[in-house]
């Protein structure tokens, strides 16, 4: 298994499951609530963790109740912690979601903590040592933490590490078409087909993913839901078919799944378009329960994909 460093937030996701969203002014009443583990950096690092995976992930949280909960599965998982920073004034990051029986999802974040991710604190040999890293986007938004990410992807560049990065809606929204400047070095960059055309500022997959390649970006991967996702590299350029589920429950943290289970893929030897199923597989099952992180991977069920195409790791 593979040495990954994970940048990216570690937050409490406050899951508010409603019949529809309220109108401005308005009061809805929950069917029912949670409070549990949440965050892009929080998920991916997780779920690489389960996977057995020697995972670290770098982070700010605060000295506050929320803490807690926020590292909850990454402790339980063993993810190494010893790059977790802790403020002591501002509050560890949470986001507010409605979630509606359909599964769509409105957000009300607060960064709190994680926008002062201190890159004086940035452990250079650590990261040398290690064999990937992943970077959720929302990590180069802005501040010190945008700092801290530039400086790890720099220092990842010139350790030869491979690099992933996943875009975000937020993130995307921020930055636009400039998310891109930044990114440009990565060895594989992941995003929905949303974040695709807003970045680009083109409005069909193909023209958006010949100008990232024009850019210099080779390795693409679109994820488009229920559909499944696709694959864009110089040798392909495919649909891989969406793993199906019996229902939908809640899509929280889906898109992480997929990113953590198509690096943890690539980094185990798996060709890249069994990587993308295996990853499909990893999305689809985390809708089909309550919460971010809730869902237990396991490699032998991701392996057992692989297996099935028989295609092994190189």
């Amino acid at each position: 298994m593979a040495q990954f460093l994970v940048v990216g937030d570690a937050t409490v996701d406050q899951m508010y499951f409603v019949d529809e969203f309220p109108e401005a002014g308005s009061e809805v009443v929950a069917l029912r609530s949670t409070l549990a583990p949440g965050g892009s950096g929080g998920t991916v690092a997780t779920v690489l963790a389960r996977l057995g995976n020697s995972t670290r992930i770098a982070t700010r949280v605060g000295t506050d109740a929320f803490a807690d909960v926020a590292l909850r599965n990454l402790t339980a998982s063993g993810v190494d912690l010893s790059a977790v920073q802790r403020d002591p004034k501002l509050q560890t990051s949470n986001v507010t979601l409605l979630v509606t029986p359909d599964g769509q999802r409105t957000m009300l974040s607060s960064a709190g903590a994680s926008r002062e991710l201190d890159v004086a604190l940035l452990p250079e040999a650590d990261v040398a040592g290690c064999d990937a890293m992943v970077m959720s986007a929302y990590s180069l938004v802005a501040g010190k933490q945008q700092e801290y990410a530039l400086a790890a992807l720099d220092l990842a560049a010139r350790s030869r590490l491979t690099t992933f990065v996943d875009l975000g809606t937020g993130a995307v929204n921020a930055l636009g078409a400039r998310l891109i400047d930044l990114v440009r070095g990565v060895d594989y960059l992941l995003m929905n087909e949303h974040e695709l055309y807003e970045v680009t500022g083109l409005s069909t997959i193909s023209a958006a993913v010949l100008h990232l390649r024009s850019l210099g970006i080779d390795n693409i991967v679109v994820k488009v839901g229920e559909n499944g996702s696709i694959l864009f590299t110089p040798e392909h350029s495919e649909l891989v078919e969406a793993h199906p589920v019996a229902g939908v429950v809640d899509s929280t943290g889906a898109g992480d799944y997929y990113t953590a289970a198509f690096a943890h893929a690539v980094m185990d030897g798996y060709d890249l378009l069994t990587a993308a199923r295996m990853a499909n597989v990893a999305g689809a099952l985390n809708t089909t329960s309550v919460g971010a992180q809730s869902v237990h991977l396991d490699v032998e069920q991701l392996e057992q994909v692989g297996a099935d195409l028989a295609i092994v790791p190189a």
